[in-house]
């Protein structure tokens, strides 16, 4: 009897779990009959929500962190920690008396990545031996440079002006890897700093290389940078002048395949996660159009038409200062330089040359062989220049004390307020006392609390 009510038992709990896993497979089928339909024949019917929750996500985010290279992520930090001191200096030297009011400051939050409630005058007193805060007799706190970052902006426009040359080169070469053999001004200046051009790009630099390039308006009134003049020495890729040896001087061949392969630099981990090294040897030996050639035959998606696309980003990242672009500002050159719909699909596929970092709002795109570790294997004196304005800013790490006004001595003060009194009375401003109590915009116990605000 006891044996029979356990059999039954066994039969019933069988029973239960076969109707338990039919109804979960139903629900299974349903599920995807419902993103069928949900895809294919009803997409306004649904709430974009649900359509992403239905699909496979192949976004940067959602890379293992083993993919990631560490020291290319410590290199884009430090890039984004420049980018907003340096565009803080920038929006300084633009003013007449290159002073500004903190509170007009505010309309830059979103370009300096500084989000409420963290104060500007915060953001200043970081850096110390860069901008210094002043006080009008209205109340009105105002920023302005140190003489140190005064001397490095002059140092900077001595700098440029000597690459100038070099500059003019790069952006004639960019023309003529386009399609028309012109580029939108508007999209040029995205890569002004990328390619070491003044302030003054759009308004007077582009007027001063009237034989290599011209400013042309279309019927809808928008600026055109168009070529000049072909240079055939000039449409040799920079691969070609390293590997074959080719110059300037021996470069009068009009361009087309060529089957050098790129340099490859894996990760260290790259054998534990890739599993396609004979894909990488065939992509290796294809040949390819080259940046320079006329690619309006290529087929979009064919084997070649990706191949080029490598070779022109390749190309591209060369002529940057620092090998590294913001990928956003390349999918504006899709159609003008024959690139692909899906880029950033393209970047991380080919991980041994390119590597996509993911910190921040945008990504940056790496051309893998110009680093060793996170630093530049070549620095030119505008990398140089940038380390060095890098080395005065005044916090580093989570723990680390900042210096602020109130670091100072009362005697340092006494005389760097003496030295500087000439050029306070001709703007009518005076040096903010960060131990004056009455001071309500800045609060020097908030400056420690957000050292990571950035």
């Amino acid at each position: 009897m006891a044996v029979h009510i356990a059999n039954s038992s066994n039969v019933l709990i069988s029973n239960r779990y076969n109707v338990s896993l039919s109804l979960h497979l139903r629900l299974l089928c349903w599920n995807e009959f419902a993103s069928y339909l949900y895809i294919n024949h009803f997409p306004e019917c649904w709430p974009r929500s649900q359509i992403r929750s239905m699909t496979s996500s192949k976004r940067v985010q959602d890379r293992s962190h083993l993919k990631r290279v560490h020291a290319l992520e410590i290199a884009t930090e430090k890039w984004k920690i420049a980018y907003k001191v340096l565009f803080l200096m920038e929006t300084l030297r633009q003013e007449p008396e290159m002073i500004i009011p903190v509170r007009n400051l505010e309309q830059f939050r979103r370009q300096i990545n500084l989000p409420k409630p963290h104060k500007v005058s915060d953001f200043i007193r970081k850096s110390p031996k860069l901008f210094e805060l002043y006080k009008d007799q209205r109340g009105v706190l105002w920023c302005g440079m140190t003489k140190q970052a005064e001397d490095l902006v002059e140092e900077e426009e001595k700098i440029i002006e000597q690459q100038a040359d070099k500059a003019a080169e790069y952006v004639t070469r960019f023309l003529m890897m386009s399609l028309d053999k012109r580029l939108p001004v508007d999209k040029i200046a995205h890569f002004r700093r990328d390619f070491g051009l003044p302030i003054d790009f759009r308004a007077k630099w582009v007027n001063n290389y009237p034989e290599l390039f011209k400013v042309v308006k279309s019927e809808d009134e928008t600026e055109y940078l168009e070529l000049a003049s072909w240079n055939p020495a000039w449409a040799v890729t920079e691969l070609e002048k390293r590997v074959m040896g080719v110059t300037e001087s021996t470069a009068t061949h009009t361009p087309g395949l060529l089957s050098i392969p790129f340099p490859l630099k894996f990760p260290p981990n790259y054998k534990k996660i890739y599993r396609y090294g004979g894909k990488i040897d065939h992509f290796q030996k294809r040949s390819y159009l080259s940046p320079y050639a006329d690619a309006r035959g290529l087929k979009a998606g064919s084997l070649e038409f990706d191949k080029r696309a490598v070779s022109v980003m390749h190309e591209l990242l060369n002529f940057t200062i620092e090998k590294r672009l913001v990928t956003d500002h390349l999918t504006h050159f899709r159609r003008e330089l024959v690139m692909p719909q899906k880029l950033m699909r393209l970047l991380l596929k080919h991980v041994g040359i390119f590597y996509v970092s993911e910190r921040g709002k945008r990504f940056s795109v790496f051309l893998t062989e110009a680093y060793e570790g996170p630093e530049l294997i070549n620095k030119c004196p505008l990398v140089l220049w940038k380390e060095k304005v890098m080395s005065l800013v005044g916090y580093r790490g989570k723990k680390k004390k900042i210096e602020t006004f109130d670091d100072m001595s009362e005697m340092e003060y006494n005389s760097l307020a003496e030295d500087d009194s000439d050029s306070e009375q001709d703007t009518g401003c005076l040096k903010v006392n960060a131990l004056d109590a009455n001071t309500n915009d800045v609060e020097i116990g908030d400056t420690f609390k957000h050292v990571k605000g950035f």
